[in-house]
This record gives structure tokens, C-alpha cells and sequence, in this order.
């Protein structure tokens, strides 16, 4: 705008810079209200009436308000400089400056148009995650208020039972309770703990268990040390052994033996369960119903990085699951 003034006018450059810093400082402040004009008409409240009205008119009298400021000013200068007309702008430039301000202000309306609507975005996908961290805290809270009441009543009946009859196994029954909700209650304000705390809580969980069918439940662990420090959902494991002990062992006469796997391969964590029902009994195969809730609660945290599946085979039922190996750092907790 200087550079112009000086080769139009034949303006000193002291006087056309003196004029044109503010002038184009100011303008760059009335800019910015292009951002609340948008801000008023909402996308979703957007015609094509509405949009040249609003954002015509807004364009039109920043304008308009701009150039009045510039010929105020340009007198002010023109006084100061003795100059012809006391002004350094004539109605060409006042033409001029008018169309050039308003197709600025159009341009910043569409910048910040762009700009709200990405801000828009952004601001969706972060109440898009904050509702899934808030429905994964809620359905874990969930399963945890929720650990099978038939088990604790089963096993407050079974340590009543005890005490007639052997009454250092129920005290024993009573101690192994107390340590599996102890250390349930540990856990409990934990979403990822390591595998080792898990299958720890699945011991105590095993040894009431093994109190109640004795020699019918037998369990295999082939747990590979490299594993015990991967992060796991906390409580993930016990509701598929517990299960495992619901719709098989429960249904056979002799028993049987749960087999509890876990590898590491390709930074991938395999775990696999599997144990014996009786394909006669109809709770062998049951409704699945805790294993579809266990799938969508393991979609949650994991998405698509995770693999659950399970089938029957050979009188055994088979649970294979595939998640991220992530080791648990030492000295910190993802709580």
C-alpha cells in the first residue's frame, strides 16, 4: 500500500508508511471478527439467503467502516504533510481500498469457516473418545461389581457344609476367599494390570474351587514367563476360567483338566484356554452370551488389534485370544 501511494502520488515514503502500518494493522483487527460472524450461522442453520445476507452484509460494513477510518486518516496525514486536498487517498483509492476489503474479509470468512469446521471435528472425536473411555470405565465397574454371586454363595455353602465335616478345609476355604476378594479389591481401581497379577487372582479363584470339587478340577498352566509382564484388562481372565468350570467341569462326572497357555510372538500376546464338557449336557454348549459381552468388552480397548475365537472340538472346548503384547512399565500403573 506504501509502495503504491508513493508511485501514484509522488508520497513521501515516511507519510505513506505512516499511513499504511496502522491503516493495514487495523484492518487486520477487524479481520478477526470474521471468526464470530461464522460462529453465528451454524452449518446446520445455513441457506443460501441466510449466507449472503449474513456474510454479505458482514463483508460490506467492515468495509465500509475500514475505508471511513482510512479517509480519516489520510486527512489527518495530508493536513500534517501540507499535501494538496489534505488527503494522500483519492475516491479512486477509496474504490480501491473498499473492493479490495471486502474480498479480504470473504477470504477470512472462508479461512475461518475451514478453521471452526475442523475445530468442529477435532472436538466430535474427542467426545467420541471420551464416551468410550466413559462406556469401557462403566462396563468394567460393571463386571466388577458383578463377580458371579453364585460363586460367593456357592462357596460360603460350601465352607457352611465344611464345617460339620472337616472343618480345617473350611477354615482354609474361608482364608482363600478372603485372599481372592483382597486382592480383588486390589485390582479394583486398576483397568490394566500384568498378566502375572491376573493369573495370581486366578490362582485364589482355582484354590476355592478345588476346595469345593477336589480332585475333579485339575488345571495345566503353561505360562511363559516372558508373558507375566504384559498389560492386561484387569479381571479378564477369571470370568472365562470361571466359565470354564461352569459349562464343563460342572458337567462331568470325572472331571477334567483346564489347560491355561499363554506365548508371546511377533509382539503379539496369545492366550488359550481349553478344557472338557460333555456334548450331551445343554449347558455344554450354553447361550455364549458371557463370551460375546467378553469380545465386545475386549473390541473396546483394543479395536481392531485384537483376535477372540472358539469352538468345539473333540469333546473340548477351545478359547483362543490375540492381543497387543505391551509390556507393563515398572514403577507406574495404567490406572
Amino acid at each position: 500500500m506504501a509502495w503504491a501511494l508513493v508511485a501514484a502520488h509522488s508520497v513521501a515514503w515516511n507519510s505513506a508508511l505512516f499511513f499504511a502500518l496502522p491503516a493495514v494493522h487495523v484492518y487486520g483487527f477487524i479481520l478477526t471478527s470474521s471468526y464470530y460472524v461464522c460462529l453465528s450461522l451454524p452449518i446446520r442453520q445455513r441457506t443460501a439467503v441466510r449466507v449472503v445476507a449474513v456474510f454479505g452484509g458482514a463483508s460490506l460494513l467492515s468495509s465500509l467502516l475500514w475505508v471511513m477510518l482510512c479517509v480519516f486518516w489520510s486527512k489527518i496525514i495530508g493536513d500534517a504533510a501540507g499535501l494538496p486536498g489534505s488527503a494522500l487517498i483519492d475516491h479512486q483509492w477509496i474504490i480501491l481500498l473498499f473492493v479490495a476489503a471486502v474480498l479480504l474479509y470473504l477470504v477470512s470468512l472462508l479461512a475461518h469457516d475451514v478453521f471452526i469446521a475442523f475445530d468442529n471435528i477435532r472436538s466430535a472425536e474427542r467426545h467420541q473418545i471420551a464416551s468410550q473411555l466413559q462406556a469401557r470405565d462403566a462396563e468394567l465397574q460393571m463386571l466388577r461389581s458383578q463377580i458371579n454371586p453364585h460363586f460367593l454363595f456357592n462357596s460360603l455353602n460350601s465352607i457352611s457344609a465344611l464345617t460339620s465335616i472337616n472343618a480345617a478345609a473350611a477354615r482354609d476355604m474361608a482364608i482363600e476367599l478372603g485372599s481372592f476378594y483382597r486382592k480383588t479389591l486390589a485390582l479394583s481401581e486398576q483397568t490394566q494390570i500384568s498378566l502375572g497379577e491376573e493369573v495370581e487372582l486366578c490362582q485364589y479363584f482355582l484354590a476355592i474351587e478345588k476346595i469345593r470339587f477336589g480332585e475333579k478340577l485339575q488345571v495345566n498352566w503353561a505360562i511363559d514367563p516372558a508373558t507375566l509382564t504384559a498389560q492386561v484388562p484387569a479381571m479378564f481372565m477369571q470370568p472365562l476360567i470361571e466359565n470354564a468350570i461352569k459349562h464343563g467341569i460342572c458337567n462331568l462326572s470325572d472331571g477334567g483338566v483346564i489347560q491355561i497357555k499363554s506365548i508371546v510372538e511377533n509382539s503379539w500376546l496369545h492366550i488359550a484356554i481349553s478344557n472338557p464338557v460333555d456334548p450331551e449336557s445343554p449347558s455344554a454348549i450354553g447361550t455364549a452370551t458371557g463370551l460375546k459381552n467378553f469380545k465386545a468388552r475386549i473390541h473396546t480397548l483394543y479395536q481392531e488389534r485384537a483376535r477372540i475365537s472358539w469352538y468345539k472340538a473333540h469333546n473340548n472346548f477351545y478359547l483362543d485370544i490375540i492381543i497387543p503384547f505391551e509390556p507393563v512399565m515398572t514403577g507406574s500403573r495404567n490406572d
